[in-house]
């Protein structure tokens, strides 16, 4: 054996140890490749029926906000009415109250103003 044939033999098992030494991390990245796959995998059968039970909660919620758009016309509705209501009873009410708040107001000025003519005259 020359010098040349034993030192391609260093070579050699020196690279013989680094393709282990790297042998090893490339293992361990293949085992992480496999458990991201589980993981998605996992994933994937989960999300699916959280998908399906947003999808009916937005139904449902959808549902509700109609009712509640039909309850809130109505009122604006009602709302209407009253006001209408209110306005017809100011309006029937209401001018004859001035007239009567005018006259008792009227009727006090006229009593006020004869009482010192009465305390006068008994004196």
């Amino acid at each position: 054996m020359s010098g040349a044939d034993i030192v391609g033999l260093v070579f050699a098992g020196g690279f013989a140890v680094l393709v282990l030494f790297l042998s090893v991390p490339l293992f361990k990245l293949g085992r992480v490749f496999d458990e991201t796959t589980l993981a998605i995998r996992d994933l994937s059968h989960n999300v699916t029926p959280l998908l399906e039970e947003s999808t009916k909660t937005l139904q449902e919620t959808n549902a509700q906000l109609a009712r509640v758009d039909t309850i809130t016309s109505n009122v604006a509705d009602v709302t209407g009415n009253v006001s209408a209501m209110v306005a017809l009873v100011a309006a029937t009410v209401g001018g004859p109250l001035v007239k009567l708040a005018g006259f008792s107001a009227g009727v006090r000025a006229a009593l006020g103003a004869a009482r010192p003519a009465l305390t006068r005259r008994r004196r």
